[in-house]
């Protein structure tokens, strides 16, 4: 058939359907008998009881126990003595059919409950004693050196040989399943004659789901000639529930016709495979190849399933020591980092302080620390702008999930760029309010993966999935991904996510109790400065006027040493007054309600142009204002009192140049209105900013520039409650810039 996708994806879907659990036949190995247990009498049987017993099917259908089976009281009894919840076969002992060829001679039956009936499976005796006595001491080896295999593959590679001795065939395999579900062969036992498949890869496509779920409940399969003819049920469905037997545990059960076809396509005529269980889940076979058919008595099967249960729970003990010792190892690297954290104050600086083990963590190449419009950048990563990209993009997630991919260019097509430096991203958030990030990378890591035959799907003439022809070694080169991060990394990530958000909220509770005192402290203190200035302004009112009445009346009578004296005492109280008057206003400002209005920018800065003429009537000083600035929403009387404060600055410090110039300015950024003052006068040093808009602090000295130091501390007050910010820049000598961003026109202002 032409091959197209409807096609393909039509036959994988009609496989993935295919209900193999239900053939509605057996392998001819032996014969079945389903028996309904209340009735006591034989309900469905298997046609090949005719090869078996030389017993008409349908003469069997309604026979009782007691007209099938000698001594059939004693089979009663050990019916009753099955355990309930048995439903893998359960080796019954020998029993002797009272008619037919073989009447009087001993078969081995085994027998299960499921499906509301009890399914019986026949088949020749063996010499229990003697299959008993080879199997069993070579079963006793091979437990007690279990213990002394240090790694996974030399466990599995003994349990091959094993399983060798014990059942003979041609070539026996163990293999893992990754995380795709394709199977990595690990160990391997060969006769002459057999290709060597160790180190190659079996595709998932190879054990379909429902092949798999099989493969989970009943732990051990055989089949023991690929071109066998299948003996169908009679009836075909249950009687009891009206639907074909489910045969999911039985033995002899059927096998799909595109598996016998793959066997006979691999040269091989008898199989037997054994399921490597560990911790519920499917985690590998032990398989086992014949290029002829092959017998495999009840006995060999058993001691081979105790195998495999021995060495599913060794190999589980392995992994969960392994993986105990990875995961004390990541808690300690968590611990290492949460401890620098705590010592250094601070999230982003306790991991700065470790960049190593913030990589060896997860075992990336690269990190990055995202908080806000700051980036830390350890190791290998991309570049700024890539970063501030992905960052935006994770964001659009969910917050609480940890985001893993082993292939960016696969997982994120709308970055295309960052496939070119990193082919695998961990991310987590640490903040449940803000986009910051920890953000872990690892390099592309091309491979070449050794697959036992060409990846390709066949379909056959009816339409059906055909399994693959060759089986000889076919190279494919793995290109775009990285190492996959698994499932223990991600969980010690959000594990650390969990400590910092922790770190982070207990940070935010101290902080909230100290905004609390702090706010408490500010309002007795706004109490008491305006208690005093109110209280200080009439004595020294008192002060400047009866100095200045004394110079009046007296002044004659001083002698010039008096008279300085009592022009110092005059300047002195006017000053005063001045500081007293500025404090009082200062402290009004955190007490004052709020009353929002449009502002218009162009007239404020025009009317306190006009306000200040005389301070700087006749200099040449030449203004720049950028038209039109902007109408923010503000409360008018405190931002006329913050822009007066500021233009009163520039004016001030740059009365000592010929030339002087004063620009006001705007602009938009992160959604605020930026508005700036810049002259060109004496400027101040960077290395003081940080003490610019406190309280009676000063840059320069008195004698120099006049003024109280409490114009700046006016201004951030005013701005901060306008939930803005303000700040500065400048160089010593060559002017300065003074900013204050406000919220943009429609925001909302907290009062």
């Amino acid at each position: 058939m032409t091959l197209t996708d409807d096609v393909l994806q039509s036959a994988i879907e009609q496989c993935a359907r295919e209900p193999i659990q239900i053939p509605g036949s057996i392998q001819p190995q032996g014969f079945l008998l389903v028996i309904d247990e209340a009735a006591s009498t034989v309900i469905q049987v298997s046609a090949n009881v005719t090869d078996w017993l030389g017993l008409d099917p349908q003469s069997l259908i309604g026979a009782t126990l007691s007209g099938v089976f000698a001594e059939h009281e004693l089979l009663l009894q050990r019916l009753q003595a099955l355990p309930d919840e048995e439903q893998n076969p359960f080796h019954l002992g020998e029993v002797r059919f009272l008619q037919g060829l073989s009447a009087g001679q001993p078969m081995t039956m085994m027998v299960h409950r499921h499906d509301q009936v009890l399914i019986a499976e026949f088949e020749p005796a063996g010499d229990l004693t003697t299959a008993y006595g080879n199997v069993y001491p070579l079963m006793r080896a091979f437990i007690s050196q279990m213990n002394e295999l240090e790694t996974i593959d030399a466990l599995c590679q003994r349990a091959a040989a094993e399983v060798k001795r014990i059942t003979g065939f041609g070539r026996i395999l163990a293999y893992h399943f990754d995380a795709d579900g394709n199977g990595l062969v690990s160990a391997e036992v060969t006769d002459d004659g057999y290709e060597s498949m160790l180190g190659l890869s079996f595709p998932a496509s190879d054990v379909p789901a429902q092949a798999r779920k099989l493969y989970l409940a009943n732990r051990i399969r055989v089949i023991e000639d690929a071109n066998y003819q299948p003996s169908a049920l009679i009836p075909s469905n249950n009687p009891l529930t009206g639907a074909p037997l489910d045969l999911t545990f039985a033995t002899l059960r059927a096998v799909s016709p595109v598996h016998l076809q793959y066997m006979r396509n691999m040269q091989t005529l008898a199989s037997m495979s054994i399921s490597i269980v560990v911790r519920g889940q499917l985690w590998g076979l032990v398989s086992c190849h014949h290029a002829t058919p092959r017998r495999v008595s009840f006995q060999t099967r058993t001691a081979c399933e105790l195998l495999g249960s021995v060495l599913s729970l060794q190999i589980e003990s392995k992994e969960a020591h392994a993986d105990n010792q990875r995961r004390l190892s990541l808690r300690q690297q968590i611990v290492q980092m949460l401890a620098a954290m705590a010592d250094l104050d601070s999230v982003t600086g306790g991991l700065r302080s470790m960049p190593q083990v913030l990589l060896d963590f997860v075992g990336a190449t690269g990190a990055a620390v995202i908080s806000g419009d700051s980036v830390d950048v350890y190791g290998e990563t991309p570049d700024r702008e890539q970063l501030l990209k992905l960052s935006d993009w994770l964001s659009g997630r969910h917050p609480h999930e940890v985001f893993r991919s082993d292939n960016v260019s696969r997982d994120i097509p709308e970055l295309p760029a960052l496939a070119t430096s990193v082919s695998g991203v961990l991310a987590t958030t640490i903040s449940e309010l803000h986009s910051n990030f920890i953000i872990w990378f690892r390099p592309e890591q091309t491979r070449v993966v050794n697959w036992a035959g060409k990846l390709e799907k066949n379909i056959g003439p009816t339409g059906s999935l055909s399994p693959r022809h060759s089986f000889a070694l076919w190279q494919q080169t793995v290109s775009g991904f990285s190492s996959p991060w698994d499932d223990m990394i991600c969980e010690a990530v959000t594990e650390l996510r969990t400590a910092v958000l922790g770190i982070v909220l207990r940070k935010a509770e101290e902080m909230a109790a100290l905004a609390d005192e702090l706010k408490k402290s500010n309002k007795e203190l706004e109490a008491f400065s305006y208690s005093v200035s109110h209280d200080l302004r009439a004595p020294l009112r008192h002060i400047a006027g009866y100095a200045e009445l004394l110079s009046d009346v007296e002044g004659s009578k001083l002698s010039d040493r008096g008279v300085r004296f009592l022009e110092n005492i005059t300047d002195s109280a006017r000053f005063a007054g001045t500081l007293v008057d500025n404090l009082l206003s200062f402290s009004q400002m955190g007490r004052s309600a709020m009353r929002l209005s449009d502002v218009d920018l162009n007239a404020m800065v025009e009317s306190i142009q006009r306000e200040m003429l005389p301070d700087y009537e006749g200099r040449a000083l030449a203004w720049k204002i950028s038209e039109p600035l902007p109408v923010v929403i503000a409360d008018a009387a405190f931002l006329h009192l913050a822009m007066r404060n500021l233009l009163s600055n520039a004016i001030k410090y740059t009365r000592n140049q010929d030339a002087a110039v004063i620009e006001v300015g705007s602009y938009e950024e992160d959604g605020k209105i930026v508005v700036y003052i810049r002259d060109n006068g004496v400027g101040f040093d960077m290395a003081y900013a940080d003490k610019l808009f406190g309280v009676f602090q000063r840059l320069h000295r008195m004698e120099e520039f006049e003024g109280t130091g409490i114009g700046l501390a006016s201004v951030r007050r005013i701005i901060e409650r306008h939930d803005g910010t303000v700040w500065a820049h400048s160089q010593l000598g060559h002017g300065a810039t003074f900013y204050f961003a406000l919220p943009k026109r429609g925001s909302t202002v907290t009062l």
